[in-house]
């Protein structure tokens, strides 16, 4: 049950943390630390186990994106930003140093817990209907559904959580076509009917750097223009 997390708040606000602390506690989860400073927060993280992070990007002692890269090396737990740097170059620097989701201030709280339960219900809810197939073979590379394993030319590829969903999503429907909006309904499962269009498209690039020879001309993940996406088989490549 995600109300058992243990989560781990970042924030060098008190009223954020406070506000935070006091929504989760209303939904019904028990766990929760914080703190206000980088390595504060390092040090927590090597002394406990933690299911979730939220992390801000402008903390006082060590800039947000460098603690995220260093608390990824010590888990694979989900991380957040939740930030006031909002820009583009911003959203993808928090995705490119380790992050699972990034949402900018101000926010709506109860967004915020919405998009944890859907994450923790992934990494800590009951085990998913299982695939009709185990392992996936696109010649390239090849998806262990069950063992969570993508190899690419017989080497084992890491692979984080949310972009491993979105993988074996595509496995399952290979030369189908998909709008962004269904691909996120589908594979974030988002319980309060929100959509975030940059999420999917960040983690449809961060899946073509692993499975495509080039990410720039993809020949397995394409994108139809104007429609949205398909994960196609090695036979119906042009």
């Amino acid at each position: 049950m995600e109300q058992e997390a243990r989560i781990l708040l970042v924030d060098d606000e008190e009223a954020i943390l406070h506000m935070l602390k006091t929504v989760l506690q209303k939904e019904g989860f028990v766990h929760i630390d914080t703190c206000t400073r980088a390595e504060q927060a390092l040090r927590m993280v090597e002394e406990r186990q933690y299911d979730l992070l939220i992390l801000d990007v402008m903390l006082p002692d060590k800039n947000g994106f460098e603690l995220c890269s260093a608390v990824r090396q010590r888990t694979k737990a989900p991380i957040f930003f939740l930030t006031a740097k909002g820009t583009d170059f911003d959203k993808l620097s928090g995705f490119a140093h380790g992050a699972d989701d990034y949402i900018t201030k101000p926010f709506h709280p109860l967004e915020v817990v919405a998009r944890m339960k859907a994450h923790l219900r992934r990494t800590l809810g009951g085990p998913a209907p299982a695939p009709e197939a185990k392992i996936y073979d696109f010649g390239r590379f090849q998806v262990n559904a069950e063992a969570a394993e993508l190899t690419v030319n017989n080497e084992q590829v890491d692979c984080p959580a949310q972009v491993f969903s979105l993988l074996v999503f595509f496995c399952q429907n290979p030369n189908r076509v998909f709008t962004k909006e269904q691909i996120y309904d589908h594979v974030w499962k988002d319980e309060y009917g929100l959509f975030d269009e940059n999420t999917v498209m960040v983690h449809i690039h961060k899946l073509r750097q692993r499975i495509e020879e080039n990410p720039g001309q993809p020949k397995y993940l394409l994108t139809v223009r104007g429609l949205g996406y398909k994960l196609v088989t090695p036979g119906r490549q042009a």
